[in-house]
């Protein structure tokens, strides 16, 4: 049987839907974020990165990285094992302390991904919690999907950020099983936040556990990076509160944060933390040096914002549209994969912007986008140099047809 044969077929038929990946090789310049030296033929030299996930340069920050230096000085690269067999470093006790101070609660788990966290927590508490149903908001994140799916727990989805659906749904669950509500705080494609009172209300009322999924927020949202839940004094309600060391702490890493008895609970059952290597000590060095600075400095809080609304004031004004939402991802629609392509082909070899394509499966069909992510060291020049290939490239038949 010729196995390659049948993975090139499917691989032509993506490339002809226009959604096959093609990725943009980078090195990232240590000190000069956003910029990076590009390795692509048909792209210059130096590039400047649009849609990076390290929200607010903290991978580039001096005390970060020199947290990570002296910790591999100190220690060397690798952890050494998994947590359980010689792999807990002191860098990990003191990150999961870390953490738990950050969400206010009493214990915290780490995860060598954000991804890992989400599939190894859900599905530890599905399969674990006799008749439990867990309750999933209908765009919930691939790694939560694949939690649940993995638990083989019941599965009941309520409509996006819809309190009023997820209380019908919960409504009409026997009241003796347990029941636990996942949903996100920042959804990173639309970049719409959810309603996080009126849902923990709803989930309180029936007896719920909620799960909430603050990647996209940690670092960047309350007064000392704890999140949506902490800038809306919503931290303490919630069961348990998941993040990433990966994004706006510009490290790697997942984490869980809630009770001791729940944190335990999930270190002692999950597959998807008993049986990896632990993150390098070094890693958590960094994250725990990075966490630590952002709950005391608004600096990059503050010029992030104003990036974002910097970019969005100069996109309106050219009439370039862009979904509106209260967080700091700016989509803009191209609804057509082939020309979402085309687009950001166009801006990375003409321009030196580079913006990846958001296609099918990230993304529903028909809905394909640019989406911009201004951080606070995107400068006030490096806006303007967007907005104008934005402008220009929109006048062009083909883009703005895509768009109409």
């Amino acid at each position: 049987m010729d196995f390659d044969a049948m993975f090139s077929a499917q691989l032509d038929a993506l490339k002809e839907e226009g959604n096959y990946r093609i990725f943009a090789e980078l090195e990232r310049k240590c000190g000069a974020f956003p910029r990076a030296k590009s390795h692509d033929d048909d792209a210059p030299d130096e590039v400047t990165v649009w849609c990076s996930n390290d929200y607010l340069g903290m991978g580039q920050h001096p005390v970060v990285r020199q947290a990570m230096k002296d910790a591999i000085d100190s220690c060397g690269t690798g952890a050494g094992g998994t947590r359980n067999i010689s792999g807990t470093a002191r860098h990990h006790v003191a990150l999961e302390k870390e953490l738990a101070d950050l969400h206010r609660k009493e214990d915290a788990l780490l995860f060598t991904s954000g991804y890992v966290s989400n599939w190894a927590a859900l599905s530890t508490l599905g399969s674990r919690l006799p008749d439990a149903v867990i309750l999933s908001d209908e765009l919930n994140h691939a790694s939560m999907i694949e939690g649940i799916r993995h638990s083989r727990a019941k599965k009941v989805i309520w409509r996006h950020n819809d309190p009023e659906d997820l209380d019908r749904k919960l409504a009409a669950l026997p009241a003796n099983s347990p029941k636990i509500v996942a949903f996100e705080s920042v959804y990173s494609m639309d970049g719409d936040i959810c309603p996080m009172q009126e849902i923990v209300e709803v989930a309180e009322k029936h007896g719920a556990m909620t799960y909430l999924d603050e990647v996209h927020a940690v670092g960047l949202y309350g007064p000392r990076g704890g999140g949506v839940s902490e800038e809306l004094g919503l931290a303490h309600r919630i069961t348990l509160i998941e993040g990433t060391l990966g994004k706006a702490y510009g490290c790697m890493g997942g984490y869980v944060t809630g009770s001791a008895a729940l944190c335990d609970f999930i270190r002692s059952f999950a597959s998807g933390f008993i049986f990896t290597t632990a993150l390098p000590p070094a890693v958590a060095a960094a994250a725990q040096a990075s966490i630590s600075h952002l709950k005391t400095s608004q600096a990059e809080r503050e010029l992030q914002r104003d990036r974002v609304a910097r970019l969005r004031a100069k996109l309106d004004a050219q009439g370039i549209p862009h979904l509106q939402n209260p967080s700091h991802i700016i989509p803009v629609m191209i609804k057509d994969p082939v020309k979402c392509r085309m687009l950001a082909d166009i801006l990375m070899r003409d321009w030196g912007i580079y913006v990846q394509p958001i296609n099918y499966p990230t993304v529903p069909k028909g809905t394909e986008r640019l989406r911009f992510t201004p951080g606070p060291l995107h400068s006030e020049a490096d806006i303007d140099h967007l907005v104008e290939a934005l402008t220009v490239l929109w006048k062009q038949c083909a883009i703005a047809h895509a768009v109409a």
